[in-house]
């Protein structure tokens, strides 16, 4: 046998001795599926600096190939979210059927509401009357992408906000806002969704219009069921408990989804998992718990790889994924019920820490395996030519200025 094929048999036996349907784990794992988003196979970075790589995606078609490469080595990646105007071309439905013919869908529908110039005072919430019907027509223009393309998302995260006390009427911008979301909600497709994310500072300073998660909460509730929170995980002032605003939200039945990375101070997109995996952990925890409620929750990578090569950078943050989504599952609910009801606080977080401290590797690699996948996706990633081919095909950008992708 090999080392992870005898690894896997001793964590086995040892899951089900705790009580952990070892099956029922590994049907969920392959069930599993997360969003790689296709500015993240593009050069991209910090407001500062963007390094480009050679091999980084040039064209939505690309992006596409990209994306499809992930989901081969891992088996839960299997869409990809767009940007518009980034990923903008004439022919939708040929693009939905280029991504059936590489094995994934398009997914999330993400609408640019921040790097135009007429979106300097804001999009939806600017005082200029001008801007907000720009944000309002781009965002229709989303809805109807949607409809050519399949997708159930419009994915909406706003740059607005102010630097300055006085600079504009906070209360009237609040106004705006409802007013723009109200517009765009009522084209949304039958059966989709609005995700409404938040940001509690930058690029504004003074004053965010979509500060936290109570507000994009609010926001929902005043627009219809279609309506739901997204959570980035980097969007958070620091000592933020993430899990709970995650458990309040799917009780509510309110939470829409994730853009998943890591921060170390604020929104640092870093890759998810990296900072803090016991707060990841949690976080799945609760979805885990939480049942059928976070059945329609949507999971998609939001980072940027500026000094990472881009496809290891995104396989590593599927990947952590799946390993906190694994210890998840092994948490013996039942057992930390029956300890929470008990009073017994260290005997109910010592189950959770147990869960968090196993190694799962030896089970993902299994699941992999089953599925015909290499055990290990990294280590197929460095032994595999696509890297190579795609550095040779595509070479390197003119080394690029500062920020997000240009279009």
């Amino acid at each position: 046998m090999s080392d992870y094929t005898q690894a896997y048999s001793v964590l086995a036996d040892q899951l089900a001795a705790r009580g952990i349907d070892v099956g029922s784990v590994e049907r969920k794992l392959a069930a599993q599926a997360i969003e790689t988003p296709s500015w993240g196979y593009a050069d991209s970075g910090t407001r500062f600096k963007v390094f480009p790589w050679t091999g980084a995606a040039r064209s939505v078609h690309e992006k596409l190939a990209d994306a499809a490469y992930v989901h081969r080595l891992t088996g839960v990646a299997p869409s990809v979210a767009l940007h518009i105007p980034w990923d903008k071309t004439d022919d939708w439905v040929a693009l939905k059927q280029e991504a059936g013919e590489l094995g994934i869908r398009l997914g999330a529908i993400n609408p640019n509401l921040f790097q135009d110039e007429q979106y300097k005072l804001g999009s939806l919430c600017s005082p200029d009357s001008g801007a907000r019907e720009s944000a309002v027509a781009h965002m229709v223009e989303c809805c109807a992408i949607m409809e050519q393309t399949g997708s159930d998302i419009l994915s909406v995260w706003l740059a607005d906000g102010t630097n300055y006390a006085g600079q504009d009427s906070i209360v009237a911008r609040k106004h705006r806002l409802e007013e723009g979301l109200r517009l765009v909600y009522q084209h949304l497709p039958p059966g989709s969704r609005m995700l409404v994310e938040y940001k509690f500072f930058e690029p504004a300073f003074y004053s965010t219009d979509l500060p936290d998660w109570g507000t994009a909460y609010a926001m929902c509730l005043k627009l219809g069921p279609q309506a739901e929170v997204l959570v980035d995980t980097g969007h958070h002032a620091q000592g933020t408990n993430i899990a709970q605003i995650v458990a309040f939200l799917l009780d509510e039945g309110r939470l829409g989804g994730f853009h998943l990375n890591a921060r170390k101070y604020a929104d640092d997109d870093l890759i998810v998992g990296t900072e803090n995996p016991f707060e990841l952990f949690t976080i799945y925890a609760e979805l885990v718990s939480a049942g059928a409620k976070a059945d329609r929750v949507a999971y998609m990578i939001d980072q940027s790889h500026n000094i990472e090569p881009k496809l290891e950078a995104m396989l590593q943050s599927v990947i952590n994924c799946q390993v906190a989504y694994a210890k998840a599952l092994i948490v013996n609910y039942a057992q930390l019920a029956e300890a929470q009801a008990a009073g017994d606080v260290l005997g109910a977080h010592r189950l959770l820490v147990e869960a968090y401290e196993t190694d799962v590797r030896p089970l993902l690699a299994k699941v992999r395996q089953d599925k015909g996948l290499h055990p290990d996706p990294i280590a197929a990633h460095r032994a595999g030519d696509y890297a190579r081919q795609v550095a040779e095909q595509r070479g390197k950008a003119a080394q690029g200025g500062a920020g997000y992708p240009t279009v």
